[in-house]
């Protein structure tokens, strides 16, 4: 048996779903057992062999710390640890808290900039409806064919 199993590794996954395939089409319990034996020895899974798991949690582990520090940096002040200089740590407070309070205001502005364009708009699209419209010189005439 091992001697099959090491000729259709040569294969690989083609190889596995393959004989699982004219397996089910010979007899579904024979199909049943190579699904069955692939899934239990690991043929199929991308975790296969010990050197491909220790990758895949390697890259695992990478992701989750670059999401640990955009989590951090998300999430305002307790992002930035002491830097074990209080001047320092009070400045860079303050500094923040300053670029927020100015990060605030100018969406306060960019808001009222919108309000103002559509107010303006909404303004000339009455004063242009409530306008007497001047009738079309050749509405009545008959056209020339």
């Amino acid at each position: 048996m091992n001697a099959i199993a090491m000729r259709i590794d040569e294969l690989g996954k083609i190889g596995w779903i393959g004989l699982i395939v004219v397996s089910f089409i010979l007899w579904w319990p024979l199909g049943l057992a190579a699904l069955i034996y692939t899934l239990w020895s690991g043929r199929m899974s991308y975790w296969c062999g010990k050197d491909r798991s220790e990758r895949r949690w390697s890259r695992m582990e990478r992701k989750w710390d670059k999401w640990q520090e955009r989590a951090k940096r998300w999430s305002g002040g307790s992002a930035y640890a002491s830097s074990g200089n209080a001047a320092f740590d009070d400045y860079r407070d303050e500094t923040l808290r300053r670029l927020e309070d100015e990060q605030k205001e100018f969406r306060d502005f960019l808001d009222r900039l919108r309000k103002a364009k559509d107010k303006a708009e909404f303004d000339e699209f009455m004063s242009e409806r409530r306008a007497p419209r001047a009738p079309d010189p050749g509405a009545g005439q008959p056209t020339a064919p």
